[in-house]
């Protein structure tokens, strides 16, 4: 009995593989080289994402205002960047994450789940996460342009000029508030 349900499982993931599959000109193992890296880069995205509403909605102070405003901004040009991203590693036929548990495993930037951060903390640490997240992409461009994927590099592109904006601000407002905190 068993090895007839094992069978038949076997059949149903073979079927669901061709389900999901998605015809490339891309070899197998560019696309499992993109797959991952990208992937990677959603995990880091979907993560700086949540840091960021995390401090959106714990933000004080004096200038809460223009900081809360501003990490609305932030997060929003970030969740922007989840659905193209996913959707780039299954145009190539590869699989993307799943649930948080997923992101949870693939993250490299680190959650913070303190009750209190400071304002400026709190910028001067997504000053580091975006700078972070912008390594990443020019490290995912450099791994899909070697795999000849342009449409995904030129994507890339594009959110590293963003995140590379968005370090900019945060580092400016940390700076003219109260020094170094990098």
């Amino acid at each position: 009995m068993k090895k007839e349900v094992s069978a038949k499982s076997q059949g149903l993931k073979v079927a669901e593989q061709r389900e999901l599959a998605t015809p490339t000109d891309l070899d197998a193992s560019a696309v499992a080289a993109i797959t991952e890296t990208m992937n990677g880069v959603l995990a880091d995205v979907f993560a700086l994402y949540l840091k960021t509403k995390n401090f959106h909605w714990h933000m004080s102070g004096p200038n809460f205002r223009d900081y809360h405003e501003l990490l609305d901004e932030h997060a929003d040009q970030l969740l922007a960047m989840t659905d193209p991203i996913a959707e780039r590693i299954r145009k190539i036929g590869g699989n993307t994450i799943r649930s948080v548990g997923h992101v949870a495993r693939l993250q490299r930037l680190s959650d913070n789940d303190a009750e209190f951060v400071e304002p400026l903390d709190m910028l001067a640490e997504l000053c580091r996460d975006n700078k972070a997240l912008t390594a990443s992409l020019r490290e995912a461009h450099e791994v899909c342009d070697e795999q000849g994927d342009s449409a995904t590099t030129s994507l890339i592109e594009n959110w590293i000029d963003e995140t590379e904006e968005r370090t900019w601000f945060l580092y400016a407002i940390t700076q003219q508030q109260g020094g170094t905190r990098h």
